[in-house]
């Protein structure tokens, strides 16, 4: 599995490795390289362009893997990536991030290539359960709140991906201590696989493919 950052990695390791494995699926990560440098170690993690998520698959490709998956936001994704320029109009988010998935995986041609985008970002998953992310951050007072944003939509995965509506950005305007990467990962464990999967489609849907590897 090629992430985008930290807590990526950890939400695999800690979550989604361990029930892989119950299915007899051995899952290893590892951050994309943002910048290599002549004889020391390459920079991993954070925003990329396509380039080098592109060399970063072709590289663990040639390690001869049985698959090889992606857990890249949609949120915010490099205008570089294959399928950006040709977005249809009008289309729902999983229109617009089944196309980018089909042309990211025309582009490196592999059928070991299973390309996923999360919708819209890796805390759009946490909305699966809104009252744990107060928990977490013991800030049980704010449940209501969570789970208002929650309800106004069919599921986690379609809260918007504005400047200012993204679900990162509504966790921290309402959770002003909520941190991606100490929390992300804790509040995915504690709401389960199965419940993240119950309201997201999208994450169910690549889960299941994994699983049937």
């Amino acid at each position: 599995m090629l992430v985008e950052g930290q807590t990526e990695e950890t939400f695999v390791k800690a979550v989604l490795a361990p029930h892989l494995w119950g299915f007899e699926k051995a899952a290893e990560v590892t951050r994309v390289v943002t910048k290599w440098v002549q004889g020391r170690r390459a920079h991993r993690g954070g925003g990329s362009d396509y380039r080098k998520v592109e060399g970063d698959i072709r590289r663990l490709l040639a390690s001869s893997p049985d698959a090889v998956t992606t857990l890249f936001d949609y949120y915010a994704l490099p205008g570089d990536f294959p399928g950006q320029k040709t977005l249809p109009s009008g289309a729902t988010c999983y229109q617009r991030a089944a196309h980018i998935e089909q042309a990211f995986a025309a582009n490196i041609g592999d059928p070991r290539f299973i390309p996923n985008l999360v919708l819209h970002e890796f805390e759009g998953l946490l909305f699966a359960g809104p009252g744990v992310i107060a928990e977490v951050l013991r800030e049980q007072a704010r449940a209501a709140d969570l789970e208002a944003i929650a309800a106004g939509h069919a599921s986690p995965e379609e809260i918007d991906e504005g400047p200012e509506t993204h679900p990162s950005r509504r966790i921290a305007r309402i959770l002003p201590g909520y941190e991606k990467a100490r929390h992300g990962p804790r509040i995915a464990e504690r709401i389960g696989v199965a419940g993240i999967r119950a309201k997201c489609p999208h994450f169910d849907q690549w889960l299941t493919r994994l699983e049937s590897l």
